[in-house]
């Protein structure tokens, strides 16, 4: 594991690559807050390829491992509830990254929320070309994942 540069929540307008995708969630602004920043175990549930996510530190970090064994630890930087939930890579075997924050913007929309999520990063040209040729499978990701999250936010609703 690499120790990364820490960096906050400006980097998610400074950064040297910014990937930024949205969708819209059929749930309120609370409960998708809830499912982002509280049931962080629940990640491996919704999100395409987390395997295990684990909070640390009580809820301060997170430790999240990925389907391909990639991990990162990470410190919260932010959890504004019901409109802003945000961390920042701390260390990870992921090789070529500098710099890494994730960011989660929830806005109301009719019933439902707005969900945007920001993709922050800076490291060597190599890595900027991978990550934006990864762009649209990270959008694909995040759009299965949105959908995942939508339908099990329904479901627990329908059980209560």
């Amino acid at each position: 594991m690499r120790r990364l540069r820490p960096v906050e929540l400006d980097f998610a307008r400074s950064a040297p690559l910014r990937l930024a995708f949205s969708a819209r969630l059929g749930a309120p602004p609370a409960t998708v807050y809830a499912a982002l920043a509280e049931d962080i175990e629940g990640w491996a549930r919704w999100f395409t390829g987390v395997a295990r996510a684990v909070p640390m530190d009580g809820g301060a970090g997170r430790d999240v491992r990925l389907t391909g064994g990639t991990r990162f630890l990470e410190t919260v930087l932010t959890a504004q509830p019901e409109a802003l939930y945000a961390y920042r890579v701390d260390r990870t075997n992921a090789p070529g990254i500098r710099a890494l924050l994730e960011e989660w913007r929830l806005t109301p929309d009719g019933g439902g929320t707005r969900l945007r999520w920001t993709f922050a990063a800076d490291g060597p040209g190599p890595l900027h070309l991978a990550l934006l040729l990864a762009r649209p499978g990270l959008g694909r990701a995040f759009r299965v994942s949105a959908r995942a999250l939508d339908r099990r936010l329904a479901m627990a609703n329908s059980d209560s």
